[in-house]
């Protein structure tokens, strides 16, 4: 159970990925761009613990698994939310600034020393084996976790709050583009839940999480896409237009 349903989550991820990847292609858009390093990330993260559960964590995966996961993924799926809801300009300011996010946040978690041994039956957490502030060179800087805590908080908050945005603006006039919105936000925050799983074991909790996010996800973007016909005006366009 605690291999299985990580394997399905990293499938599912996986699959969305090589999705978004061939729409992108398709039609080069910021915002699939952006969807798309997302959820390869998403899946990237979701294999680490896929390897991590069933041959056994080290360091290397662990700090894939938790940068991946937690610092990177959920950025750049709030810069495809600017890019889409708000627009190219204020879309490439934002996404500028993931990209710069990213990159301190892998320095962080690859020069952050650990404080424990990563071996454990279940998921190692970030709180026992990094320091909230770490040492670099003599100088005391953020660690994981803040960029962690950040990227989680605040980046959720923008996806949820434009995607609500976008939902209530065509609730009426494009109701499957408003699901699809909605979908959106409840596969972003489904992989937050995921430790109140706690009945069906830490782990599994956790990995079941992931699943329902990544087809809450697909499924929400899928559903948002089908909703709009080849020349349709710009989301961002259109939601201008009606205020």
């Amino acid at each position: 159970m605690d291999f299985l349903v990580p394997l399905l989550a990293a499938i599912a991820a996986t699959g969305f990925a090589i999705d978004l990847g061939v729409d992108w292609r398709r039609r080069p858009r910021p915002h699939a761009g952006m969807w798309t390093l997302a959820m390869g990330a998403y899946a990237l993260a979701t294999w680490a613990l896929v390897l991590g559960l069933g041959f056994g964590w080290g360091a290397l995966n662990f700090r894939l698994f938790y940068w991946l996961g937690a610092i990177v993924n959920i950025p750049f799926l709030a810069a495809g939310s600017v890019f889409l809801v708000l627009g190219p300009v204020a879309g490439k300011r934002f996404g500028y600034g993931v990209g710069v996010w990213s990159a301190l946040g892998a320095a962080a978690t690859w020069l952050a020393p650990l404080k424990g041994a990563t071996e454990t039956d279940g998921i190692p957490e970030g709180k026992e084996l990094f320091d909230f502030v770490i040492d670099v060179g003599g100088l005391s800087v953020p660690g994981p976790r803040v960029f962690a805590a950040f990227a989680g908080g605040v980046a959720t908050l923008i996806i949820v709050g434009l995607a609500g945005y976008s939902a209530v603006k065509f609730w009426q006039s494009n109701r499957m583009l408003a699901v699809g919105n909605l979908l959106i936000v409840l596969g972003t925050l489904a992989p937050a839940f995921g430790g109140s799983l706690t009945a069906l074991g830490e782990a599994a909790g956790f990995a079941i999480a992931l699943l329902i996010g990544a087809v809450l996800l697909w499924t929400g973007y899928r559903a948002a896409t089908g909703s709009r016909k080849p020349g349709s005006m710009p989301i961002a366009k259109e939601l201008r237009q009606r205020h």
